[in-house]
């Protein structure tokens, strides 16, 4: 048996209020959280996939509390949060598309900053609240095209709508933070966790590689890819919810100043694996479906890397595995699930312990 991190046993027993519980990190954070022994209830829209992890792993059965619902719906929000009385917030609720965002942007800018906005005044009014983790991502920076890494202090930006909403969405959490500190008891500690691609089993959103490439690996069809040679932080969805958890744990610590600040979670690798390198691994884990590539893609960025050196060095973070291992382990979840739909909530619980034990010895 796996022996408990410390991190864990600090949030054994914790009440966790969990937004977008429906969507593909939120699966994996709830089960760690229900497997390390938290109570956990979330606020979400419907899962907006099929499938879905939230539906094929059976979440809901987990949750002390699972509420349908807008974050951009203040009231309804709070009256989800003051019900269960948490004494932790994990915000994660966005829309995380960039594709998406350029199609819909005022929806894109309502529900990452507004709905950010909403998720913090309703913490702030719900006294048990004693600290909330808002998660962002690694396109709040202002992008250079630089070689070298960001840091925490270098500027934001965001030339797409939906870097620019989550960059407004830390100027939402940065006025909170300061116009109610927690030091003063106006309000709880607030983290931020930038964090970069994710790839992991049980993601079936649009415009990701990863899924992408499962729909056309089951359906046999050619897989579009855009930018092939643009550089990512691919990561495991289990480094940033290992992430996740950790911060939360320090929010409740009587050091929970010190940690009320924004972090960047990114991989550790010395080396960027890009876009077709990435798909070479997937494929060599699992099948090759035709490749195409899309002429006149909407701009993203094409080189992105984050210094994780004040996570690593001052809240013990780092990922587990490396960016094969992450691939393999994502090819194997994948496989086992059309093999056998039913096994998802084990496959995902075998690789959460997988993860705590590597992270433990």
């Amino acid at each position: 048996m796996t022996i408990p991190a410390d991190f864990e046993a600090a949030l054994k027993g914790r009440k966790v209020f969990v937004t977008g519980h429906t969507g593909f990190t939120g699966g994996w954070a709830c089960l760690w959280l229900r497997s390390l022994g938290a109570v956990v209830a979330g606020y979400s829209l419907p899962p907006d996939t099929t499938p879905s992890l939230f539906v094929e792993a059976g979440i809901e059965a987990e949750m002390h509390a699972s509420t349908l619902g807008d974050i951009c719906e203040y009231e309804h929000l709070l009256d989800a949060m003051r019900s269960f009385e948490p004494e932790l917030v994990l915000h994660l609720a966005a829309q995380p598309l960039v594709r998406r965002s350029y199609r819909e942007p005022l929806w894109t800018f309502q529900v990452n900053a507004q709905g950010t906005a909403h998720v913090l005044e309703a913490a702030r009014n719900v006294k048990s609240v004693r600290g909330a983790v808002c998660v962002t991502t690694d396109k709040v920076y202002k992008n250079n095209e630089w070689p070298w890494p960001y840091r925490e202090n270098d500027p934001l930006g965001g030339k797409d709508p939906y870097s620019a909403s989550k960059a407004a969405a830390e100027m939402v959490i940065q006025s909170y933070a300061a116009s109610y500190p927690f030091s003063k008891g106006e309000g709880p500690a607030i983290a931020i966790a930038r964090g970069g691609n994710i790839v992991g089993g049980g993601d079936w959103s649009e415009d990701r590689l990863i899924p992408d490439f499962v729909r056309s690996a089951i359906a046999g069809t050619p897989l579009t890819l855009r930018y092939p040679d643009a550089t990512r932080p691919w990561q495991h969805v289990l480094a940033l919810v290992h992430g996740y958890l950790l911060l939360m744990s320090k929010l409740v610590g009587p050091q929970a100043q010190e940690f009320a600040r924004a972090w960047n979670l990114g991989p550790q690798d010395l080396r960027q694996y890009s876009v077709r390198e990435v798909l070479e691994l997937m494929s060599s884990e699992w099948r090759r479906p035709p490749l195409e590539f899309m002429n006149n893609p909407l701009p993203e960025a094409g080189a992105l890397a984050l210094d994780s050196s004040l996570a690593r060095n001052l809240l013990g973070w780092a990922p587990a595995w490396d960016t094969q291992r992450v691939i393999r382990e994502t090819a194997s979840w994948y496989r086992q699930y059309y093999e056998a739909p039913q096994t998802a909530k084990a496959l995902t619980l075998a690789q959460i312990d997988a993860w705590r034990r590597d992270i433990v010895e």
